[in-house]
C-alpha cells in the first residue's frame, strides 16, 4: 500500500503544514536558524513550481520555546504568566526568522495569531478565513500560531496539532502535513526493537491495539503523538488527508513519496464553524435537557427551546459555547447559547409563546439555534 507516489499529496493545491517546536529550536531553547532555513527551503521549492500553483499555510509552534533563552529560562515554565511572557518575546523572533528566510526566495509572510474565541464565534470565524484567503491570494505565506500572549486557560487550543487540523478545514485545504521529530506513527514505542511504522491509516479500526505515546522527545512543546493522531482524525473526518512524518523528511512528504504515515479521508467536509465548535471550543456552562429535547437535538433537526431545559449551571454570556447534557449528565451536543446564564432559570420548561406574552417578543426565540449546534454523541 505504501510503495508508490501518493496522489492525495501530488494533487493537493492548498496545503497546511504544521511544524513543532522541537523541529525549530536548539536544545537550549533558542531558535535554530539552520533548521528554520532548511524547512523554508523545502516549502519555497513547493511554492516555486508555477505549474503546480501550490499554496501553503504554515502553522508553526516555537514561540514559547524561542523566548526561553532570551529571558534566561532553562525550561518551559509551567505557569501561564511566564509562558505568555516567553511567547511575547519568542513570537517576534520566530516571525522575524521566517520573514528573513522566505525573503531569500522573494516571498512575504503574514503573521496570524488565533485563539478559540476567534474561531468559534461566527463573525470572528469569517474574519479569520477572509484574512487567510487574502494573504494566499496576494502570494504571501500565512504563518499561524496560537495567540499564547493573551490566551487564557479557558480559551486555548492547547496544542498546535489540533489548531493545524482546524486551520486546514478553515481554509478548505486539500492536504495537512504534520511535521515533528518522529518519522511517522509506529505500532509501539519507536525506540523499542520490533516495532514498525504504520504506512497508512484508512480508519479507526487500523489503530485498534496501537499504543500511542504522549510525550515528545525534546520537551519544549506541548504535543506528542497522541495530539498528532487526534489532529489527523479531526482532519480526516473533515475530508482532508494527512501525512505525519518528521521535519527532516518534509521534502519527500510534500512530493508524495511514501514516507511517514498517510491518514486517508474518513468523512466529508462539515459545516465550517461546527467543526470548530466541536473540537476547539471550551464550554462555559451546561444545560440539562429533558428526554424529549434530547431526542429533538440528537435525532431531529430542531433547535433547543426553553421548554426542553431542566437545569442550568455555570457562568456564561450570550454567544458562549455550552454543553447540552442528557438526564444522566452525558454531553450529547454543544452549542452557542443565545442567553446569559442569569436569564435562563426563569425560562426553564416554559414555551416561547408564554415567555413572549409575559416578558416581551425578544424572548420568543431559541436558547440554542440549530445552526449553532453540533451533536457529539448521536
Amino acid at each position: 500500500m505504501d510503495g508508490g507516489i501518493r496522489p492525495e499529496v501530488t494533487g493537493a493545491r492548498r496545503i497546511v503544514v504544521k511544524v513543532g517546536s522541537s523541529s525549530l529550536t536548539t536544545a537550549g531553547g533558542g531558535l535554530d536558524a539552520d533548521r528554520v532555513d532548511a524547512l523554508v527551503d523545502v516549502l519555497a521549492r513547493v511554492l516555486g513550481d508555477s505549474a503546480a500553483a501550490k499554496e501553503i499555510v504554515l502553522v508553526s509552534s516555537g514561540a514559547i520555546a524561542a523566548g526561553l533563552a532570551p529571558l534566561g529560562l532553562d525550561r518551559r515554565p509551567k505557569d501561564l504568566a511566564r509562558q505568555q511572557a516567553a511567547a511575547s518575546v519568542g513570537q517576534g523572533l520566530l516571525v522575524a526568522r521566517y520573514t528573513a528566510s522566505f525573503a531569500r526566495y522573494g516571498r512575504r509572510v503574514g503573521q496570524v495569531l488565533l485563539t478559540t474565541d476567534d474561531t468559534s464565534r461566527r463573525a470572528h470565524y469569517r474574519n479569520a478565513r477572509r484574512t487567510l484567503d487574502q494573504l494566499l491570494a496576494m502570494g504571501a505565506v500565512p504563518v499561524v500560531n496560537e495567540n499564547d500572549t493573551v490566551a487564557t486557560d479557558e480559551i486555548r487550543f492547547g496544542d498546535n496539532d489540533r489548531l493545524a487540523a482546524l486551520v486546514a478545514h478553515l481554509v478548505r485545504a486539500d492536504l495537512l502535513v504534520l511535521l515533528s521529530d518522529v518519522d511517522g506513527l509506529y505500532d509501539g514505542d519507536p525506540s523499542t526493537p520490533g516495532t514498525s511504522r504504520i504506512a497508512e491509516v484508512t480508519g479507526p479500526a487500523d489503530l485498534e491495539g496501537v499504543s500511542i505515546g504522549s510525550a515528545g522527545k525534546a520537551g519544549v512543546g506541548t504535543g506528542g503523538m497522541v495530539t498528532k493522531v487526534e489532529a489527523a482524525r479531526i482532519a480526516a473526518a473533515a475530508g482532508i488527508p494527512v501525512v505525519l512524518t518528521s521535519a527532516s523528511r518534509a521534502a519527500d512528504a510534500l512530493l508524495g513519496r511514501p514516507t511517514g504515515t498517510l491518514f486517508h479521508r474518513t468523512g466529508r467536509r462539515s459545516a465550517d464553524r461546527l467543526l470548530w465548535l466541536a473540537h476547539a471550543s471550551t464550554p462555559r456552562g451546561a444545560l440539562t435537557l429533558d428526554d424529549g429535547a434530547v431526542r429533538a437535538v440528537v435525532q431531529g433537526t430542531g433547535s433547543l427551546l426553553p421548554a426542553g431545559i431542566a437545569a442550568v449551571e455555570g457562568e456564561f454570556s450570550a454567544g458562549d459555547p455550552v454543553e447540552l447534557r442528557d438526564g444522566a449528565g452525558r454531553a450529547v451536543a454543544r452549542g452557542l447559547v443565545a442567553y446569559d446564564a442569569g436569564e435562563i432559570p426563569r425560562l426553564l420548561g416554559r414555551s416561547t409563546r408564554d415567555l413572549a406574552r409575559e416578558l416581551g417578543p425578544e424572548y420568543e426565540r431559541e436558547v440554542v439555534h440549530r445552526d449553532d449546534l453540533v451533536v457529539l454523541h448521536p
